[in-house]
């Protein structure tokens, strides 16, 4: 009795959000410039205007395009092996950009933070954003804040817009696939969609698995100076089957896999197999997929390999003409058993809210 009774005071000194935290008074100044402002601390941010006023000059002596993204995350558990909700709005927002060959410069972050989330989480995923743009070189520099009372939201949503600069000459499309070409994968495939879902306590898994989740603009570089780039896209949501089937309809090509060629952990394959998924529809936040000229395919595959996270990239697939037997455009792959089957796109997604 003793023992429950000292835990439950502990409970009511944590710390938490409340309704106050977003009613535009003295506490939510206090959240804003104490937690926020203070974690992503720059000199966009400092001046505390209702918008972020960048210098064109520093744009267009990177390229001559601007690339603008949004995205919202809202992952569960907030926390997973290899990363966070914070980690992953970064990132995948930098990804998105790195995804047209831009230089990821600057990001906005919307918080919608449910009434009760204890304010240490708020802190340690505030830290993951600062260290996460911090790695990947791009600065946060405007935001908003808005509370909800308990049960509105799940704990914290986080929504992202992200600006970049394309270099002149460079231009990635679904639709540039052509016959003759290879896909290159940067690494393992899986890893996020596995983590996130053995990291839900109520499924009982357990698997020596993190998530992959990282900034891609230093191997999209890497894979710029190697090779000529025809169609690039990171494989979140829907896995690499969906993204191939995205290139394969814009372009009216066909795309085989080889199966054999797949890096996928056994680890994730067991998760797979109990739950009765499938490694190529998982989610992924640290994944792309290319699809590159043939003649210079392995010298990108083995640059890509230095880079920490990549050491496992590969030549999964090529690209092949429609036929008379195969008219229409799509994805299917050579099996371990010398059997080809259809990759199809999923009708709905195999894992919810996995980012």
């Amino acid at each position: 009795m003793a023992l429950q009774q000292q835990q439950s005071q502990q409970q009511e000194h944590i710390e938490r959000i409340t309704l106050a935290h977003g009613s535009g008074g003295i506490a939510m100044r206090e959240l804003v410039e104490k937690e926020i402002v203070a974690a992503f601390s720059n000199l966009h941010l400092a001046p505390l205007e209702d918008q972020a006023r960048l210098d064109l000059n520093v744009l267009t002596q990177l390229g001559d395009r601007l690339a603008m993204t949004t995205d919202s995350f809202v992952v569960d558990p907030l926390e997973f092996p290899g990363g966070d909700i914070g980690s992953l709005a970064v990132n995948g927002t930098v990804n998105d950009l790195a995804m047209s060959g831009a230089k990821p410069l600057y990001l906005t972050c919307g918080l919608i933070i449910e009434e009760g989330l204890p304010l240490d989480t708020l802190r340690r995923i505030l830290a993951s954003m600062k260290k996460a743009a911090d790695e990947a070189g791009i600065a946060i520099v405007s935001g908003d804040t808005k509370v909800v009372h308990k049960g509105a939201a799940d704990k914290l949503f986080i929504n992202t817009a992200g600006v970049g600069v394309i270099p002149q000459g460079t231009d990635f499309r679904v639709s540039q696939a052509q016959p003759g070409d290879v896909v290159i994968v940067n690494g393992w495939v899986g890893d996020h969609g596995a983590t996130v879902m053995a990291s839900r306590g109520d499924l009982g898994l357990e698997a020596r698995v993190q998530s992959d989740c990282r900034s891609l603009y230093k191997e999209v570089c890497t894979l710029m100076e190697a090779n000529e780039v025809h169609c690039l896209r990171d494989a979140t949501r829907g896995g690499i089957a969906t993204v191939l089937n995205e290139f394969a309809e814009s372009s009216g090509v066909r795309i085989i896999l080889d199966q054999s060629a797949i890096p996928v952990r056994d680890e994730v394959r067991g998760v797979c197999e109990l739950l009765g998924l499938d490694p190529l529809y998982l989610a992924n936040e640290g994944k792309f997929l290319a699809i590159v000229p043939d003649n210079h395919a392995e010298q990108a595959v083995e640059a890509l390999r230095k880079l920490p996270g990549a050491e496992r990239s590969a030549i999964i697939g090529r690209v092949a003409p429609l036929t008379d037997i195969r008219p229409r455009a799509g994805v299917s792959m050579r099996t371990s058993f010398g059997s080809e089957r259809m990759i199809d796109m999923l009708t709905g997604d195999q894992l919810p809210r996995i980012c």
